[in-house]
């Protein structure tokens, strides 16, 4: 834990963006660290892990769902998350809306785009979007909202591809906003940026940028199940 790289990240974020601590494997104790400096937005990357840490953590907690997230998951997080950023697929959000029935929610979703290099990346591609969206059946979603989009760029050292990707998913955002959001003033947020490139991100528009390394150190991968 790295509460100076912590403050140095904060105080560095422009107005409009804001910080998703990821606190995915980390104890509880850190998260209230953290809490107890002033954050209230983290990230999880699995279901099972974030139902844990919810029921044991302040209720003011915004949680967040960044990672990829099965369809027999959703019911672990329905009853409280506040933004699930990895929505990749059309039966997702289909699945998402049904347990937010449930629930008596609303859930805010943002679509994920496959923007990197890499194939292990999760995501839409733009045709996959637009043919969602463009489905009537899109509209009957009620009980999810559409606020925006997120993205990973490639792992790699080469920063102007790391800007192209995160120009692209700009792009995607404004395309989406214009042709199918334009009337929803709830479609505004640009989820992309992690401990490695979230500078990049920001010049590039990001609102939400996530991360985790850069102030809880390196990763403790345990088998907690997603």
């Amino acid at each position: 834990m790295n509460l100076q790289a912590y403050h140095n990240i904060k105080d560095s974020l422009p107005e409009g963006v804001r910080l998703v601590a990821v606190s995915k494997t980390k104890p509880e104790e850190d998260i209230m660290t953290l809490y107890n400096e002033g954050q209230r937005i983290f990230g999880e990357n699995k279901a099972q892990e974030l139902k844990g840490k919810y029921e044991h953590l302040p209720k003011d907690i915004e949680w967040h769902l960044i990672g990829h997230l099965q369809t027999n998951k959703i019911k672990y997080i329905a009853p409280f998350v506040s933004m699930i950023h990895s929505i990749d697929s059309y039966e997702l959000l289909k699945e998402v809306n049904k347990h937010a029935i449930k629930h008596g929610r609303v859930l805010k979703c943002l679509l994920q785009f496959h923007i990197a290099q890499e194939e292990t990346k999760f995501g839409f591609l733009l045709d996959e979007c637009e043919a969602m969206l463009n489905d009537p059946d899109f509209q009957e979603l009620k009980n999810v909202q559409i606020c925006g989009v997120m993205g990973m760029a490639s792992l790699t050292d080469n920063q102007e591809q790391i800007h192209r990707e995160f120009h692209t998913l700009h792009e995607y955002f404004n395309l989406l906003k214009d042709k199918y959001f334009s009337s929803n003033p709830d479609f505004k947020e640009l989820s992309m940026g992690m401990s490695e490139d979230y500078p990049i991100a920001i010049e590039e528009g990001s609102t939400l940028v996530r991360v985790g390394s850069a102030i809880f150190g390196a990763r403790n991968y345990g088998k907690v199940e997603n």
